[in-house]
């Protein structure tokens, strides 16, 4: 049976957060639900490095949270769209310290991280940046395990691609982290 049978009626963000969990991942894409393939385990592997490495950085410097394992962003509304990242940053400006409150944050992350899979197009990764993007998303970074590069994005300006000892640094959202490319993929 598809998703459209399933869930005839565009669905909010909110209408979405309330469905019972069906065992497969699922994101929000104008109002309608679209199953996803479950990672395979090198996605896994990146984004626990890239997770490790920011949360480390940010709870040493106590700059904010970070989220992972596919957590609901927001990003467009009428018709709603969440998506899930990868691995997201939230000031403590934006996200005040503690546990944070249930449902999808009222705000989008300072900065998110996709990890591209090989069943991952580039269009459609592209097509969520924009997305972050236009939620207003500081930065978005794309790891690409298979060149082994980080393309970060920002709302103005060319896109910026980074390998192997090159520096990826975010002074705008992480000030002082800085991560040789390389190391998100050893």
């Amino acid at each position: 049976m598809s998703t459209a049978t399933l869930f005839p009626a565009l669905l909010t963000a909110e209408e979405y957060l309330r469905l019972p969990d069906s065992g497969r991942p699922t994101e929000l894409v104008r109002g309608r639900v679209i199953p996803m393939n479950v990672p395979k385990p090198r996605h896994g592997q990146v984004c626990s490095r890239v997770d490790r490495f920011v949360g480390n950085f940010a709870d040493g410097h106590d700059l904010g949270h970070v989220a992972c394992n596919d957590s609901g962003v927001i990003t467009e509304r009428d018709p709603d769209t969440v998506r899930g990242a990868d691995v997201c940053f939230y000031s403590y400006s934006k996200v005040p310290r503690g546990p944070f409150p249930e449902g999808y944050l009222p705000v989008p992350p300072d900065a998110v991280f996709e990890i591209l899979s090989p069943d991952n197009r580039r269009p459609k990764v592209l097509t969520k940046v924009g997305e972050y993007l236009e939620a207003n998303v500081t930065v978005v970074c794309v790891l690409d395990p298979e060149s082994e590069t980080v393309e970060v994005f920002r709302e103005k300006g060319p896109s910026q691609t980074l390998s192997g000892d090159d520096e990826l640094t975010l002074p705008d959202v992480l000030p002082g982290f800085s991560v040789p490319v390389r190391r998100f993929f050893e």
